[in-house]
């Protein structure tokens, strides 16, 4: 998770460059929005090692301490109460330069559902940045650079096949990746076609 790993991408440059910026961010509360899988929670953590930032679910808001920069994850994910609403709606209104807020969602924060009237102006106005599925690229991008971290180097026809065959997400990348290592250690095989071919037909949907 941290910004050195993060892959850039079409779907996600206008927000990386965004966090790239701090501490000169134009604005105390911003928010970063997309589907699962496509890079918000690494870059808050990116954010969270060069702000020295808090990191808070937006179910979990109580008690909080507002003494430095936060993000506050998954707001549309967590029930839309009075007390959650008021609560986001004070720590906007209270984001400053050296205490902004970030803010992440599924969906772009003016959908997100609020039971405070003027919360949900606040969040029709925010900066936001929206992050979208990583694409085969960035995928295939992934795969190479987890492979190199395990010092491992694999043909692209390996690389094709599992982009291709898994989800396409980083998760199940990551997953394969680790799993792919663990399988050519312990049988004494290279990470190539053959043994990714064997993994894939052990799964359910896996093609052969």
């Amino acid at each position: 998770m941290a910004r050195a790993d993060f892959i850039a991408g079409p779907g996600n440059e206008a927000a990386l460059a965004f966090i790239d910026s701090w501490p000169d961010w134009p604005v105390a509360a911003a928010v970063l929005h997309g589907p699962p899988g496509a890079g918000k929670t690494h870059l808050v953590s990116a954010w969270r090692e060069r702000a020295h930032a808090g990191i808070v679910s937006a179910s979990a808001l109580e008690n909080i301490e507002r003494d430095r920069p936060l993000a506050i994850e998954d707001v549309d994910s967590s029930a839309a109460t009075a007390s959650r609403d008021s609560i986001l709606f004070a720590l906007i209104e209270g984001a400053a330069r050296d205490r902004p807020v970030l803010l992440t969602g599924r969906e772009p924060p003016a959908s997100w559902p609020v039971t405070l009237p003027d919360l949900a102006s606040r969040f029709s106005a925010i900066l936001s940045f929206a992050l979208w599925a990583p694409d085969e690229g960035l995928l295939a991008d992934l795969a190479r650079k987890l492979f190199a971290d395990r010092q491992l180097t694999v043909p692209e026809p390996v690389i094709r096949r599992m982009i291709v065959s898994l989800e396409r997400s980083p998760g199940a990348i990551r997953a394969f990746v680790a799993e792919a290592d663990a399988k050519a250690l312990s049988e004494g095989r290279p990470v190539n076609l053959s043994l990714v071919r064997d993994m894939l037909e052990t799964r359910d949907g896996g093609l052969p």
